[in-house]
Protein backbone atom coordinates (compact mmCIF):
# COMPACT_ATOMS: atom_id res chain seq x y z
CA UNK A 1 0.00 0.00 0.00
CA UNK A 2 1.27 3.49 -0.87
CA UNK A 3 2.19 5.88 1.91
CA UNK A 4 1.29 9.54 2.05
CA UNK A 5 4.62 10.90 0.79
CA UNK A 6 4.86 13.61 -1.85
CA UNK A 7 3.45 12.47 -5.18
CA UNK A 8 3.26 15.17 -7.82
CA UNK A 9 0.14 15.84 -9.83
CA UNK A 10 1.49 15.37 -13.33
CA UNK A 11 -1.28 16.00 -15.81
CA UNK A 12 -4.97 16.84 -16.09
CA UNK A 13 -7.26 15.90 -18.96
CA UNK A 14 -10.78 17.20 -19.41
CA UNK A 15 -13.61 16.46 -21.85
CA UNK A 16 -17.28 17.35 -22.21
CA UNK A 17 -20.05 15.24 -23.66
CA UNK A 18 -23.67 16.19 -24.31
CA UNK A 19 -26.15 13.32 -24.27
CA UNK A 20 -29.76 13.67 -25.48
CA UNK A 21 -32.43 12.81 -22.95
CA UNK A 22 -34.62 9.80 -23.69
CA UNK A 23 -37.63 12.14 -24.03
CA UNK A 24 -38.25 15.89 -23.77
CA UNK A 25 -38.10 16.99 -20.14
CA UNK A 26 -39.33 19.98 -18.16
CA UNK A 27 -39.89 21.12 -14.61
CA UNK A 28 -41.76 24.10 -13.24
CA UNK A 29 -39.44 26.69 -14.77
CA UNK A 30 -37.18 25.04 -17.39
CA UNK A 31 -37.26 22.75 -20.43
CA UNK A 32 -34.33 20.67 -21.75
CA UNK A 33 -33.54 17.83 -24.14
CA UNK A 34 -29.94 16.95 -23.24
CA UNK A 35 -27.51 16.62 -20.34
CA UNK A 36 -23.87 17.74 -20.49
CA UNK A 37 -21.26 16.06 -18.31
CA UNK A 38 -17.74 17.47 -17.92
CA UNK A 39 -15.24 14.75 -17.02
CA UNK A 40 -11.79 15.31 -15.48
CA UNK A 41 -8.91 12.84 -15.19
CA UNK A 42 -5.94 13.74 -13.01
CA UNK A 43 -2.72 11.71 -13.29
CA UNK A 44 0.04 11.22 -10.74
CA UNK A 45 2.16 8.45 -9.26
CA UNK A 46 1.02 5.95 -11.86
CA UNK A 47 -2.67 6.36 -10.96
CA UNK A 48 -5.57 8.27 -12.46
CA UNK A 49 -8.30 10.03 -10.52
CA UNK A 50 -11.70 10.63 -12.12
CA UNK A 51 -14.11 13.48 -11.42
CA UNK A 52 -17.08 15.07 -13.13
CA UNK A 53 -19.80 17.69 -12.95
CA UNK A 54 -23.04 18.39 -14.80
CA UNK A 55 -22.89 21.83 -16.39
CA UNK A 56 -22.14 23.65 -19.63
CA UNK A 57 -19.16 22.54 -21.70
CA UNK A 58 -17.62 25.96 -21.01
CA UNK A 59 -16.49 24.50 -17.68
CA UNK A 60 -14.02 22.33 -19.58
CA UNK A 61 -12.41 25.45 -21.08
CA UNK A 62 -12.24 27.04 -17.65
CA UNK A 63 -10.51 23.97 -16.22
CA UNK A 64 -7.99 23.88 -19.04
CA UNK A 65 -7.42 27.64 -19.02
CA UNK A 66 -7.20 28.26 -15.26
CA UNK A 67 -7.24 25.23 -12.99
CA UNK A 68 -4.65 22.99 -14.64
CA UNK A 69 -1.77 25.31 -13.81
CA UNK A 70 -3.07 25.85 -10.28
CA UNK A 71 -2.59 22.19 -9.38
CA UNK A 72 0.13 20.83 -11.67
CA UNK A 73 3.14 19.74 -9.60
CA UNK A 74 1.29 19.98 -6.29
CA UNK A 75 1.24 17.07 -3.85
CA UNK A 76 -1.58 14.69 -4.78
CA UNK A 77 -2.09 13.91 -1.08
CA UNK A 78 -2.74 17.58 -0.22
CA UNK A 79 -6.22 17.84 -1.74
CA UNK A 80 -7.32 20.75 0.44
CA UNK A 81 -4.19 22.68 -0.52
CA UNK A 82 -5.04 22.14 -4.20
CA UNK A 83 -8.62 23.23 -3.49
CA UNK A 84 -7.39 26.48 -1.95
CA UNK A 85 -5.07 27.11 -4.91
CA UNK A 86 -7.91 26.57 -7.41
CA UNK A 87 -10.26 28.81 -5.43
CA UNK A 88 -7.67 31.59 -5.39
CA UNK A 89 -7.12 31.20 -9.14
CA UNK A 90 -10.85 31.74 -9.74
CA UNK A 91 -10.98 35.00 -7.80
CA UNK A 92 -11.12 37.31 -10.81
CA UNK A 93 -12.93 34.82 -13.04
CA UNK A 94 -15.72 34.33 -10.51
CA UNK A 95 -16.06 31.51 -8.00
CA UNK A 96 -19.85 31.07 -7.87
CA UNK A 97 -21.71 29.05 -10.45
CA UNK A 98 -19.63 27.77 -13.35
CA UNK A 99 -16.34 28.42 -11.55
CA UNK A 100 -17.23 26.20 -8.62
CA UNK A 101 -18.67 23.50 -10.87
CA UNK A 102 -15.33 23.36 -12.67
CA UNK A 103 -13.49 23.28 -9.34
CA UNK A 104 -15.85 20.53 -8.10
CA UNK A 105 -14.98 18.18 -10.94
CA UNK A 106 -11.25 18.59 -10.32
CA UNK A 107 -11.61 18.22 -6.55
CA UNK A 108 -13.55 14.96 -6.96
CA UNK A 109 -10.82 13.67 -9.27
CA UNK A 110 -8.14 14.64 -6.75
CA UNK A 111 -9.87 12.80 -3.91
CA UNK A 112 -10.22 9.77 -6.15
CA UNK A 113 -6.52 9.95 -7.07
CA UNK A 114 -5.50 10.22 -3.42
CA UNK A 115 -7.57 7.17 -2.48
CA UNK A 116 -6.20 5.16 -5.41
CA UNK A 117 -2.63 6.03 -4.45
CA UNK A 118 -3.41 4.80 -0.95
CA UNK A 119 -5.08 1.71 -2.45
CA UNK A 120 -8.17 2.34 -0.36
CA UNK A 121 -11.82 3.01 -1.21
CA UNK A 122 -12.67 6.68 -1.11
CA UNK A 123 -15.42 6.10 1.43
CA UNK A 124 -12.79 4.87 3.91
CA UNK A 125 -10.31 7.67 3.15
CA UNK A 126 -13.14 10.09 4.03
CA UNK A 127 -13.67 8.35 7.41
CA UNK A 128 -17.24 7.42 6.52
CA UNK A 129 -19.78 7.28 9.31
CA UNK A 130 -22.24 5.01 7.48
CA UNK A 131 -22.27 2.04 5.11
CA UNK A 132 -24.89 3.32 2.68
CA UNK A 133 -27.08 6.29 1.78
CA UNK A 134 -30.89 5.96 1.43
CA UNK A 135 -32.18 7.15 -1.95
CA UNK A 136 -35.34 8.50 -3.51
CA UNK A 137 -36.32 8.03 -7.14
CA UNK A 138 -36.48 11.39 -8.91
CA UNK A 139 -38.00 12.31 -12.26
CA UNK A 140 -41.72 12.65 -12.91
CA UNK A 141 -41.12 15.54 -15.29
CA UNK A 142 -43.91 17.96 -16.17
CA UNK A 143 -43.50 17.00 -19.82
CA UNK A 144 -44.35 13.35 -19.13
CA UNK A 145 -47.79 12.07 -20.07
CA UNK A 146 -49.60 10.61 -17.10
CA UNK A 147 -48.94 7.02 -18.13
CA UNK A 148 -45.16 7.54 -18.11
CA UNK A 149 -45.34 9.46 -14.84
CA UNK A 150 -47.19 6.57 -13.24
CA UNK A 151 -44.95 3.85 -14.66
CA UNK A 152 -41.69 5.60 -13.71
CA UNK A 153 -42.68 6.26 -10.11
CA UNK A 154 -44.31 2.87 -9.66
CA UNK A 155 -41.22 1.20 -11.13
CA UNK A 156 -39.02 2.69 -8.44
CA UNK A 157 -41.44 1.63 -5.74
CA UNK A 158 -41.56 -1.91 -7.11
CA UNK A 159 -37.75 -2.05 -6.95
CA UNK A 160 -37.77 -1.28 -3.25
CA UNK A 161 -37.19 2.48 -3.30
CA UNK A 162 -39.56 3.73 -0.60
CA UNK A 163 -39.68 7.38 -1.62
CA UNK A 164 -40.19 9.10 -5.02
CA UNK A 165 -40.27 12.67 -6.33
CA UNK A 166 -42.07 14.38 -9.19
CA UNK A 167 -41.96 17.84 -10.76
CA UNK A 168 -44.83 20.31 -10.37
CA UNK A 169 -45.60 23.96 -11.07
CA UNK A 170 -45.43 24.30 -14.85
CA UNK A 171 -49.21 24.07 -15.25
CA UNK A 172 -50.70 24.54 -11.78
CA UNK A 173 -54.14 23.69 -13.13
CA UNK A 174 -52.91 20.14 -13.81
CA UNK A 175 -50.91 19.63 -10.63
CA UNK A 176 -53.73 18.21 -8.50
CA UNK A 177 -54.57 15.54 -11.10
CA UNK A 178 -50.90 14.67 -11.72
CA UNK A 179 -50.12 14.29 -8.02
CA UNK A 180 -53.28 12.21 -7.57
CA UNK A 181 -52.08 9.91 -10.38
CA UNK A 182 -48.67 9.64 -8.74
CA UNK A 183 -50.12 8.78 -5.33
CA UNK A 184 -52.36 6.16 -6.89
CA UNK A 185 -49.41 4.65 -8.79
CA UNK A 186 -47.11 4.22 -5.78
CA UNK A 187 -49.70 3.36 -3.15
CA UNK A 188 -49.98 4.47 0.45
CA UNK A 189 -46.71 3.09 1.83
CA UNK A 190 -44.30 5.04 -0.42
CA UNK A 191 -43.33 8.60 0.50
CA UNK A 192 -44.26 11.12 -2.20
CA UNK A 193 -42.15 14.26 -2.76
CA UNK A 194 -42.83 17.24 -5.06
CA UNK A 195 -40.40 19.77 -6.55
CA UNK A 196 -41.65 23.08 -7.94
CA UNK A 197 -38.23 24.43 -8.95
CA UNK A 198 -39.32 27.86 -7.78
CA UNK A 199 -42.41 28.05 -10.00
CA UNK A 200 -44.94 29.20 -7.39
CA UNK A 201 -45.53 32.58 -5.77
CA UNK A 202 -45.55 32.66 -1.98
CA UNK A 203 -49.36 32.60 -1.88
CA UNK A 204 -49.56 29.73 -4.37
CA UNK A 205 -46.92 27.76 -2.51
CA UNK A 206 -48.79 28.03 0.80
CA UNK A 207 -52.02 26.85 -0.79
CA UNK A 208 -50.33 23.99 -2.61
CA UNK A 209 -48.50 22.97 0.57
CA UNK A 210 -51.91 22.53 2.20
CA UNK A 211 -53.30 20.58 -0.77
CA UNK A 212 -50.25 18.34 -1.12
CA UNK A 213 -50.12 17.55 2.60
CA UNK A 214 -53.82 17.10 3.28
CA UNK A 215 -54.99 15.42 0.08
CA UNK A 216 -51.94 13.41 -1.02
CA UNK A 217 -49.76 13.00 2.11
CA UNK A 218 -46.79 14.66 0.40
CA UNK A 219 -43.95 14.97 2.91
CA UNK A 220 -41.31 16.95 0.94
CA UNK A 221 -41.88 20.25 -0.88
CA UNK A 222 -38.73 21.26 -2.73
CA UNK A 223 -38.11 24.85 -3.79
CA UNK A 224 -41.77 25.92 -3.49
CA UNK A 225 -40.63 29.45 -4.35
CA UNK A 226 -37.42 30.53 -6.00
CA UNK A 227 -34.29 29.93 -3.95
CA UNK A 228 -33.49 33.62 -4.42
CA UNK A 229 -36.44 34.38 -2.11
CA UNK A 230 -35.03 33.34 1.27
CA UNK A 231 -37.79 35.12 3.18
CA UNK A 232 -40.36 33.32 1.03
CA UNK A 233 -38.83 29.92 1.72
CA UNK A 234 -38.89 30.65 5.43
CA UNK A 235 -42.49 31.81 5.20
CA UNK A 236 -43.64 28.66 3.42
CA UNK A 237 -41.71 26.47 5.84
CA UNK A 238 -43.18 28.18 8.88
CA UNK A 239 -46.79 28.25 7.65
CA UNK A 240 -47.03 24.86 5.95
CA UNK A 241 -49.08 22.09 7.58
CA UNK A 242 -47.40 19.65 9.91
CA UNK A 243 -45.91 16.68 8.09
CA UNK A 244 -44.62 18.49 4.99
CA UNK A 245 -41.07 19.84 4.93
CA UNK A 246 -39.49 22.54 2.78
CA UNK A 247 -36.14 21.82 1.11
CA UNK A 248 -33.72 23.84 -1.04
CA UNK A 249 -30.01 24.37 -1.53
CA UNK A 250 -29.17 22.43 -4.69
CA UNK A 251 -27.64 25.49 -6.38
CA UNK A 252 -25.29 26.16 -3.48
CA UNK A 253 -21.61 26.88 -4.14
CA UNK A 254 -19.78 29.20 -1.73
CA UNK A 255 -20.20 28.66 2.02
CA UNK A 256 -22.14 31.92 2.59
CA UNK A 257 -24.88 30.50 0.34
CA UNK A 258 -25.39 27.58 2.74
CA UNK A 259 -25.10 29.87 5.76
CA UNK A 260 -28.01 31.92 4.40
CA UNK A 261 -30.07 28.96 3.23
CA UNK A 262 -29.84 26.64 6.25
CA UNK A 263 -32.00 28.74 8.63
CA UNK A 264 -34.98 28.92 6.21
CA UNK A 265 -35.41 25.26 5.22
CA UNK A 266 -36.18 22.02 7.04
CA UNK A 267 -33.58 20.03 5.10
CA UNK A 268 -30.60 21.49 3.23
CA UNK A 269 -29.72 20.11 -0.20
CA UNK A 270 -26.06 19.93 -1.25
CA UNK A 271 -24.71 18.96 -4.67
CA UNK A 272 -21.14 17.60 -4.55
CA UNK A 273 -20.64 18.52 -8.24
CA UNK A 274 -21.55 22.18 -7.58
CA UNK A 275 -20.47 23.05 -4.04
CA UNK A 276 -16.70 22.65 -4.48
CA UNK A 277 -16.47 18.88 -4.72
CA UNK A 278 -15.88 16.60 -1.76
CA UNK A 279 -13.87 19.28 0.04
CA UNK A 280 -16.66 21.81 -0.36
CA UNK A 281 -19.30 19.24 0.60
CA UNK A 282 -17.69 18.48 3.94
CA UNK A 283 -17.50 22.20 4.72
CA UNK A 284 -21.11 22.86 3.67
CA UNK A 285 -22.32 19.87 5.69
CA UNK A 286 -20.59 21.34 8.74
CA UNK A 287 -22.52 24.59 8.20
CA UNK A 288 -25.77 22.62 8.07
CA UNK A 289 -24.85 20.75 11.24
CA UNK A 290 -24.14 24.02 13.02
CA UNK A 291 -27.70 25.06 12.21
CA UNK A 292 -29.15 21.73 13.31
CA UNK A 293 -30.16 20.78 9.76
CA UNK A 294 -30.06 17.41 8.07
CA UNK A 295 -28.80 17.38 4.47
CA UNK A 296 -29.98 15.68 1.31
CA UNK A 297 -27.60 14.80 -1.52
CA UNK A 298 -28.61 16.41 -4.81
CA UNK A 299 -28.09 14.14 -7.84
CA UNK A 300 -24.81 12.67 -9.26
CA UNK A 301 -25.60 9.41 -7.43
CA UNK A 302 -22.47 7.42 -8.37
CA UNK A 303 -20.07 9.82 -6.65
CA UNK A 304 -22.56 11.03 -4.02
CA UNK A 305 -22.83 7.48 -2.66
CA UNK A 306 -19.21 7.71 -1.50
CA UNK A 307 -19.11 11.37 -0.51
CA UNK A 308 -22.27 11.49 1.57
CA UNK A 309 -21.36 8.41 3.60
CA UNK A 310 -18.98 10.83 5.31
CA UNK A 311 -21.80 13.21 6.34
CA UNK A 312 -23.23 12.39 9.77
CA UNK A 313 -26.64 14.00 9.29
CA UNK A 314 -27.43 12.93 5.70
CA UNK A 315 -31.06 12.00 5.17
CA UNK A 316 -31.11 10.69 1.60
CA UNK A 317 -29.72 10.97 -1.93
CA UNK A 318 -31.56 12.00 -5.10
CA UNK A 319 -31.50 9.09 -7.57
CA UNK A 320 -32.16 11.41 -10.52
CA UNK A 321 -33.30 9.83 -13.76
CA UNK A 322 -31.04 11.85 -16.09
CA UNK A 323 -27.87 11.32 -14.08
CA UNK A 324 -28.57 7.65 -13.45
CA UNK A 325 -28.92 7.20 -17.20
CA UNK A 326 -25.76 9.20 -18.11
CA UNK A 327 -23.59 7.56 -15.46
CA UNK A 328 -24.80 4.13 -16.52
CA UNK A 329 -23.90 4.90 -20.15
CA UNK A 330 -20.44 6.37 -19.55
CA UNK A 331 -19.07 4.79 -16.38
CA UNK A 332 -18.22 1.32 -15.17
CA UNK A 333 -18.57 0.52 -11.47
CA UNK A 334 -21.78 2.50 -10.92
CA UNK A 335 -23.51 1.31 -7.72
CA UNK A 336 -26.98 -0.21 -8.06
CA UNK A 337 -29.81 0.40 -5.56
CA UNK A 338 -30.28 -2.28 -2.97
CA UNK A 339 -32.94 -2.11 -0.30
CA UNK A 340 -33.71 1.52 -1.14
CA UNK A 341 -30.09 2.66 -0.72
CA UNK A 342 -26.77 2.99 -2.53
CA UNK A 343 -23.77 1.28 -0.98
CA UNK A 344 -20.22 2.23 -2.08
CA UNK A 345 -18.10 -0.61 -3.42
CA UNK A 346 -15.34 -1.10 -0.85
CA UNK A 347 -13.64 -3.73 -3.01
CA UNK A 348 -12.34 -1.00 -5.38
CA UNK A 349 -9.80 1.73 -4.72
CA UNK A 350 -11.02 5.30 -4.99
CA UNK A 351 -14.67 5.72 -5.85
CA UNK A 352 -14.38 2.71 -8.13
CA UNK A 353 -15.68 4.46 -11.25
CA UNK A 354 -13.97 4.10 -14.62
CA UNK A 355 -14.79 5.57 -18.02
CA UNK A 356 -16.47 2.82 -20.04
Amino acid sequence: MATATHTAIERLEVSAQTIPTDAPESDGTLEWDSTTIVVVRVRGGGSVGLGYTYTDAAAAQLIEGKLVEAIRGRDAFDVEGAWDAMSATLRNVGRPGLGFMALSAVDIALWDLKARLLERPLVDVLDAVREEVPIYGSGGFCSYPDDRLRSQLAGWAEHGIPRVKMKVGREPGRDRARVAAARDAVGDEVELFVDANGAYSREQALEWARIYAEEFRVTWFEEPVTSDDLDGLGLVRDRSPAGIEVAAGEYGDLLPYFERMAPVVDCLQIDVTRCGGVTGLLRAAAVAQAHGREVSAHCAPAISAHAFCAVPQVRHLEYFHDHVRVEGMLLDGVPEPEGGALRPDRARAGHGLELG
